[in-house]
Formats: C-alpha cells, structure tokens, sequence
C-alpha cells in the first residue's frame, strides 16, 4: 500500500493549513494551545466559518453542504484542524446524528435538520448510555411507547456530554420490550425544550461540568421524528459508533500534544537541566512517538480500504483505532503533567468559573495539566470501552 501523499494531496494540506492560519480567531487558537476549552459562542462562530468556506461537513453529500473530497482529503483536512490546533466541529452534530440521517432519514428529515446542524443552528447531543447500559449498550431501558401520532418517553439517560447546551437530543429508546434486547430499539430525535425533560449537571473528576444526566418524564416526541424504521435503532447506532471510534484516534491531536510537550520541556527544568535533556524522559516521548507513527500507518489503512466497504458498514478496524488512539491521548497527558512538575498539583478553573479569586500558581500554561489529565481517563471508556473494543476486534477480524 502507497502510504505518501501526491504531490496534489500535499498542496491541499498546504491550502488547509494557510486558511486555519488566517481564519482561525487567535484566542481561539491559544486556547487550544494552552490546553482550555472553547466557550460554546466560540465553537459556533467557528464552525459557522468553516461553514460558510463549505468545511463544515466535508464527508457530507455534496447535495448537503459536503465538500466531494476522497477519503485522503478529509483525512489531511482533519489532521490539520487539530494540528492548528482549532476545534472541530461539533460531532454529535457533523459526525454522529448527521450521517445517520443522511443514510436512514426521510427526505423531510434531511431538509429540515441537515441545514441547521452543519451551520450549527441547533446543538445536539447524544442519548445512548444509562445506568447500567453504558458498554451493555443493548441492555437500554428507556421506553417509548407509540400513543396516535406520538412517541411517549420515559427513562433515564447519564454522561450525556454537553446536554446543558444542546437543543436537541438523538435517543436510542425501546420500543418493543418483547423482543430480543437488540431487535426492541428505535432512534428517535427529541427537541430538548419538550415538557417532561430535565438536565442535571455532573461534575467529573478535574471539576468540570462536561456531562450530564437526562431524565424523561412523559415526554411526547412527534412520530415523524422517528428515524427509519421502528425497532431498527440498533443498526443505526453502529453504523453512528463506526464512524465516531475513527474520529477518536485523533492523530493529529495526539502530533500537537507532542510538539506542545517539546516546546515545553525545553523551557521547563529540573534543577539545572532542562526537561528535554532527562535521558528517561526522552525515551519516554520517543516510546509514544512510535506508537503514534503505528497508529497513523493504521489510520492510513483504514482510509484507503473505506471504498472497499459495503455502503453503511463501518469498519471494524475502526476499533483498533480506538483502542490505541485512547492509549495514546492518556499517554500524552501523563508526559505533558511530568513536564508540569509541582505546578501542576494547584487546581485552576477555567476563566469565568465562579468562587475562584485566588491568583494563579505557577504559569499559566501548567494550570490545565491535571484537570486534563483526570479528564483523558474517559478516553478508554467512551465510544464503547477497550474491552468492548477487544472483543469487536476478536470476532470481526479474527474470526473467535
């Protein structure tokens, strides 16, 4: 297999590159850099330029705002959103619940929600996990039961990321509880202004508000938002999770972690060394830098055999990119707290975080180290666990 780029491919990246260095807003960019989180405002002035130049949803149908590019293109536009680094757009919208509808939705489904989430009109969120059916997704209990021309909702779901911004939420409900427990689940799309719908925050380890639990009282969700057909919800989601677990290697996240983690160690000492020149830690970044140049090999695999996919299949090497792409995220955070040091053990919010009037410890850049470390532990869990993942690779590619 080719793994270089054409001559043409390389003039793409170098187009991509020049426009997030000139459109990307510079705040934005230095918070990225620092290792802060975008306000929502900031995420979607951004995705609204992307839009507006036609990036919003490269892997889109053309006839949806999609950009026509092959799989290599949208492969060098994502490494180089990341690199820049710049956020991406946001994925329950672009790359989660878009397809999705794209591939099972109605006509009348297409035209009235793919517009809106790629200029991101509306924010979604992602109902699946509830208690107890978190990598057991198919155990869901959340119920919808069909009354004339609506659906009644009742259940319970939790870690549902960014719910206390979204305005809408894709659910994965029950809707025959007499069947086998993946043959009973339907994919319904939920206005999160419904009476009967509630949102309580969760404050993860690092102290941050991320997720959240949704509760559903007698919510009555229109029929019509209904996607596909009843009781094939199951399906819908794999095909939704296939295309999340490529998006979780991240490569070009983990490159630009690397290249902060040597700016920084170069600068940062311990004692009368520099970080950069500790023998141990060098062999330590190099280490991760292997399997980071691995995992994008195997990346580059991935995409080169998607045309070789039965339409709406996702490939189950996705799941190794997953497992490792976690791996090496965790990894990242773990080198860039070594460099931190002691400054890393004071807590700081992010600015705008009420009850902090304290002045910061240590610089500024150290500040996000371990709140981004505890976060990065998730990295494993969602999108289906490792262990989950393991057992995909298992019967899928090896044939147990």
């Amino acid at each position: 297999m080719e793994l270089s780029f054409t001559a043409d491919e390389q003039a793409f990246r170098a187009e991509v590159r020049e426009f997030f260095r000139t459109s990307l807003p510079e705040p934005i960019r230095k918070k990225l850099e620092s290792g802060h989180h975008t306000t929502k405002e900031e995420l979607v002035a951004w995705q609204r330029i992307l839009n507006k130049k036609g990036w919003a949803v490269p892997h889109w149908p053309v006839e949806w705002g999609g950009t026509g590019w092959d799989p290599v293109r949208q492969y060098i536009f994502r490494e180089e959103l990341m690199m820049a680094p710049a956020p991406e757009p946001l994925a329950f919208n672009v790359s989660m619940c878009g397809p999705v509808i794209i591939a099972f939705g109605n006509e009348e489904q297409k035209k009235r929600f793919l517009p809106r989430m790629a200029n991101l009109d509306d924010w979604w969120c992602q109902g699946f996990s509830e208690p107890g059916a978190g990598s057991d997704l198919a155990s869901l209990k959340t119920t919808a039961k069909r009354d004339g021309d609506t659906y009644v909702v009742n259940g319970q779901k939790t870690w549902t990321t960014l719910a206390q911004h979204a305005d809408w939420i894709f659910c994965l409900v029950r809707t025959n509880s007499g069947a086998k427990q993946q043959e009973g689940i339907s994919f319904l799309l939920i206005d999160m202004k419904t009476p009967g719908i509630t949102v309580r925050p969760i404050i993860t380890i690092e102290g941050g508000h991320e997720v959240n639990e949704v509760f559903f009282d007698d919510v009555r969700v229109p029929a019509e938002n209904l996607v596909g057909q009843e009781n094939r919800g199951w399906d819908y989601a794999k095909f939704l999770l296939g295309n999340e677990r490529v998006g979780i290697a991240r490569v070009g996240a983990s490159k630009e972690r690397i290249r902060r983690i040597k700016q920084l160690a170069s600068v940062q000492r311990d004692g009368d060394a520099r970080i950069i020149d500790n023998p141990r830690f060098r062999e330590k970044l190099a280490a991760v830098e292997v399997e980071l140049k691995a995992l994008e090999m195997t990346q580059m695999r991935v995409v080169a055999n998607i045309k070789n996919l039965e339409k709406g299949k996702p490939d189950p090497a996705s799941s190794i990119l997953k497992i490792k792409g976690s791996e090496i995220q965790q990894a990242t955070t773990e080198l860039l707290l070594e460099v931190v040091g002691p400054d890393a053990i004071a807590y700081q919010p992010e600015q705008g975080e009420a009850g902090w009037n304290e002045p910061a410890v240590g610089p500024d850049w150290a500040t996000t180290a371990a709140p981004n470390y505890f976060n990065y532990r998730k990295v494993s869990i969602y999108g289906g666990s490792n262990e989950i993942q393991k057992n995909i690779i298992a019967k899928a590619i090896l044939g147990f």
